[in-house]
């Protein structure tokens, strides 16, 4: 399969030409209408400091449906235990920038480029990149950021300071998702962790077609800290109670 470099236009090839390992096209660049774009067709950028922009869409795709979040029986002691609390869209650019800088076991470095963090940001002051902030005390310790768009939640990364913080803010992400109708959130590759959470391969097919449907929703858009109705869909530690 080749790849396709992208030009000016806003054009991507369709994702059923992705090369084997998920590679479908170069180049371009990081502007909100191209991002958007690429979202709503199940594409998403991930490069290296020093490459171009590498353009992907995976086959099998990762995801999580929000109502299939599995919260283990010692996380759900942890959170009752109001150890933590979360915030939405309160510190978007720190999330963004702690999730860049974090170690991780499985990469050197970091794809978060300085470009990218930028475009994301623009992103979140346009109402369309969201945050979820996990604190202990007064303090940052976990978080996750990505894009919404219909009833699809386009995860990007997360990062943890202490035990269970990442896990704590996708578990109050996917909860009230779930409230509000979302259909999916895309964890675009596997990882333990987020397989322990409930993610699972669909085909890429099966994906597309997901994100067709979803679309038909409304965006949820704007800083979604004082969307009015929002943040009290989900109060106080009830959703992490025991099952009876």
């Amino acid at each position: 399969m080749p790849i396709f470099r992208l030009g000016k236009q806003v054009l991507f090839p369709p994702v059923s030409l992705a090369m084997e390992n998920g590679l479908l096209a170069v180049g371009g660049d990081l502007s909100p209408y191209r991002l958007l774009e690429a979202y709503r067709q199940g594409i998403f950028p991930w490069y290296s400091p020093g490459e171009p922009i590498l353009w992907w869409a995976p086959q099998p795709r990762f995801i999580l449906f929000p109502q299939e979040i599995v919260s283990s029986r010692s996380m759900r002691r942890v959170l009752r235990q109001n150890r933590f609390s979360m915030t939405l869209d309160t510190h978007f650019e720190a999330v963004i920038s702690a999730c860049r800088k974090i170690g991780r076991p499985t990469q050197e470095g970091t794809w978060i480029t300085g470009e990218m963090e930028e475009a994301y940001c623009i992103l979140h002051e346009l109402g369309y990149a969201h945050s979820v902030e996990t604190w202990r005390d007064k303090e940052l310790v976990g978080g996750l950021y990505g894009v919404s768009l219909g009833g699809c939640f386009f995860g990007e990364s997360m990062f943890s300071h202490e035990k269970n913080a990442s896990k704590a803010a996708l578990i109050y992400l996917a909860h009230l998702l779930g409230k509000l109708r979302f259909t999916l959130i895309d964890c675009q590759v596997y990882t333990p962790h987020l397989a322990s959470l409930g993610g699972r391969f669909v085909s890429r097919e099966t994906f597309s077609e997901l994100i067709r449907k979803s679309l038909s929703l409304p965006t949820l858009r704007g800083n979604w800290s004082t969307h009015p109705g929002l943040t009290d869909k989900l109060t106080g530690q009830d959703f992490f109670k025991e099952k009876a």
